[in-house]
């Protein structure tokens, strides 16, 4: 079994949750647990985003 499989959706996806979203993994006999959240007051859309990251890194390799 593939380890990606090992991947599982803990918690809700309702941003601002006293709980936020995580995941758990596990890689060998270490568990990684990633919380995630999002800024309630960003006015950049997640394309947006990518698009800056994309344009970022373009610059970084010329």
């Amino acid at each position: 079994m593939s380890s990606e499989k090992n991947i599982q959706n803990v918690a809700g996806t309702t941003a601002g949750a006293e709980n936020p979203p995580a995941l758990v993994k596990k890689i060998g006999r270490t568990t990684y647990i990633v919380r995630i959240h999002f800024s309630e007051t960003s006015t950049e859309t997640m394309s947006d985003k990518i698009k800056r990251m994309l344009k970022n890194e373009i610059q970084q390799m010329g």
